[in-house]
């Protein structure tokens, strides 16, 4: 046999230069990914310089999880290095993302002390493709939207609508799957579906009246700024320093009160929240101090018989 430092060596050798065990090194030789040279006078298997660099290149391959029949293929050149490496990182970009949904599902039943129907729900809405995220929301738009866009009759509902449309990106960051799952069990609820609904039918409304008796400042910007300051002076909903303020909120819209009950709902605000997170947007700023408010010195002064309001 020659000198174990000279060109060939055995497997013994092999295996002590390599650091992987003789086992291993057969096993790849019996399946042809690295066979021997020669043989010894004895029969044993002896292996030439280019047998360090391929067990080199299978421990590589095979740390980074690529399979036999690849490994074979790129050491019998049928397959190149970057080849192999692209459809692998491909691959790893699945079950990272995988991973992140796994962890997202976890992260939100600890969180949420959810029971076994609803991590089971949150389990399967964090497993949809693409095209199944987007078909849902769809259907949840479609459903809030109907009957509304053409009684806008003009594109800025197209706006709106987008507005309320989560996008998750490519790479989503934990909290932006978390976010998702959420806001599309959110979506799924019969509930929170009529309150969005009749959101977009006050903002119908709001279109129709603006085009009817120019421009004026939609319910939510006009309560922010009549509410504002009285908020900011200290003044409580019962107070008498509060008449004016609802006397202005009632001079602008005859049903405020019903619609400031709709807009008031914190699922509404909740949606909001996840939705600027899924999107990347700035978070938006709570609207519940102002509204609350409205509300609260709406129905103190609420006639006895109702506010009258459909």
């Amino acid at each position: 046999m020659n000198d174990p430092l000279g060109p060939l060596c055995s497997i013994g050798e092999l295996a002590r230069r390599t650091g992987l065990t003789v086992k291993a090194i057969r096993f790849y030789s019996d399946r042809g990914i690295v066979p021997p040279t020669g043989r010894s006078p004895a029969g044993y298997r002896l292996y030439g310089a280019d047998a360090l660099a391929r067990l080199d290149l299978v421990r590589t391959l095979r740390e980074l999880g690529v399979g036999l029949p690849d490994i074979r293929k790129v050491v019998a050149r049928e397959l190149s290095l970057s080849e192999v490496a692209a459809a692998h990182a491909d691959a790893l970009a699945v079950q990272i993302r995988t991973l992140r949904l796994r962890h997202a599902v976890l992260t939100a039943v600890a969180r949420r002390d959810s029971n076994p129907e609803e991590m089971d729900l949150m389990h399967r809405l964090a497993r949809l493709s693409e095209d199944e995220r987007r078909r849902l929301i769809d259907d949840f738009l479609d459903s809030v939207f109907a009957g509304s866009a053409g009684s806008a009759g003009s594109g800025a509902f197209v706006g709106i609508r987008r507005s309320f449309t989560p996008e998750l990106p490519d790479n989503p960051e934990p909290e932006q799957i978390a976010a998702w799952v959420e806001l599309a069990e959110l979506s799924q609820d019969g509930e929170f579906r009529a309150v969005v609904r009749r959101l977009v039918e006050h903002l119908a409304a709001e279109q129709e009246g603006a085009r009817g008796g120019g421009p004026r400042p939609g319910l939510v910007p006009a309560v922010r700024e009549l509410v504002g300051p009285a908020l900011a002076a200290g003044i409580e909903p019962g107070d008498d320093a509060a008449a004016p303020v609802v006397e202005a909120l009632l001079a602008h819209d005859v049903h405020v009160l019903t619609r400031l009950e709709t807009v008031n709902d914190p699922r509404r605000e909740r949606y909001t929240k996840l939705l600027a997170v899924i999107n990347g947007w700035p978070a938006p700023e709570s609207l519940a101090p102002v509204l609350d408010w409205a509300v609260e010195a709406l129905r103190v002064r609420e006639p006895a018989g109702g506010s009258g309001c459909p």
